[in-house]
Order: C-alpha cells, then sequence, then structure tokens
C-alpha cells in the first residue's frame, strides 16, 4: 500500500506580488497583484470594473473580452503580469468620455442585441475589431468575428443585425468611433 504524500500550500504572504503600471479606460493606474493572477482579477477585483466577465476561465467563452493594446484578446487567458505597461480598454471604457453609448453600443441596444449580458464583452469587442477592418461586413464575416463568443440567449441573428446596423451608422458619418487595428497582412 503506497503511502499518500503530504500535501502543502504556500501562504498567501509567500506568493511573489508586483506593482503593474496599466493604462485602463484612458486613466494610468497602478495595481499590485500575485505573479499568478489573471488580468480578468485584477479588472474585477481590483479596479471594480464589472463589464468584464468570468465565464468559462478557458478562453471559450469570450465574456471577459478587452482590448490589450487595441488587440481584443480574452482577460482569462493573460497573466496580470504581462499586461505591464499595456493599454487596456474595457466595456466601461468603450462609450464616448462624456457618457452614453458609441455606435456600436447603441446598435446593440436599438436591435436587441443581447439579452442577458453575459456575452456582451466579446460581441462588442469582436464586432470593433471586425469594423475597423471592414463598414461593409458581410454576414458571413460577423458571424466569423463574434465566433469565439458564446451567447446562450438571442440565436445570434440579433447580434449580426445589430453589427450590420453598427456599420451603416458609422460609414454614415460617425467615424473614428472604432478604433484602428493592426490587421494581418
Amino acid at each position: 500500500m503506497t503511502e499518500a504524500l503530504p500535501t502543502t500550500t504556500a501562504p498567501e504572504s509567500a506568493i511573489p506580488t508586483r506593482e503593474l503600471s496599466l493604462t485602463v479606460n484612458g486613466r494610468p493606474c497602478r495595481v499590485v497583484c500575485q505573479d499568478r493572477q489573471l488580468l480578468v482579477e485584477v479588472l474585477r477585483e481590483q479596479l471594480r470594473l464589472k463589464g468584464t466577465h468570468i465565464g468559462c476561465l478557458n478562453g471559450d467563452c469570450g465574456a471577459c473580452t478587452v482590448e490589450l493594446d487595441g488587440k481584443a484578446i480574452k482577460s482569462c487567458l493573460v497573466l496580470a503580469p504581462a499586461a505591464e505597461g499595456s493599454e487596456i480598454i474595457t466595456l466601461e471604457g468603450v462609450g464616448p468620455d462624456g457618457g452614453g453609448l458609441d455606435p456600436l453600443q447603441q446598435a446593440f441596444w436599438d436591435n436587441d442585441g443581447f439579452q442577458c449580458g453575459f456575452c456582451v464583452p466579446g460581441q462588442i469587442f469582436a464586432a470593433r475589431q471586425l469594423l475597423a477592418r471592414t463598414l461593409e461586413p458581410s454576414d458571413a464575416e460577423i458571424r466569423e468575428a463574434v465566433a469565439g463568443n458564446i451567447c446562450r440567449c438571442t440565436g445570434y441573428q440579433t447580434i449580426i443585425e445589430s453589427v450590420r446596423a453598427a456599420a451603416q451608422a458609422i460609414g454614415e458619418g460617425t467615424e473614428g468611433l472604432v478604433p484602428e487595428v493592426d490587421t494581418p497582412a
């Protein structure tokens, strides 16, 4: 018979920490986090940005999506220390500085592009990336763009309609509200 090895865990004080400098939603901030802490945890727990949701914790659902240096990423897959010096935009930072909704958010509101709201970060950031590349996306392009985000409420058709409506609104003169992104060659 083999004897089980005793299990031990390091006390919280023994876990290495570091101070990070970040720019979140246009504001510089400093946070102290554990080396093993996920970016989604720092955003929600320390910075109190609850628009970034914790869903699957393995990158499948998209609920934790943010923009990190202009690219949509799933913050449950990024250790917070890896974001040192980065610019992060969360769902709270998408709208105009004076408050309100940008055309993409407004299109989601007007077209019932969400119901419970849990998938909104992934859908919005995927759509922002798509609309930065083209303001005339096909339905197939929209479906491909949002494919990495799980929505259990809408059946996706209203999400597609929302992105289409946003593209039209942006194309009619509200330029600059969708960020420019680097597109792979």
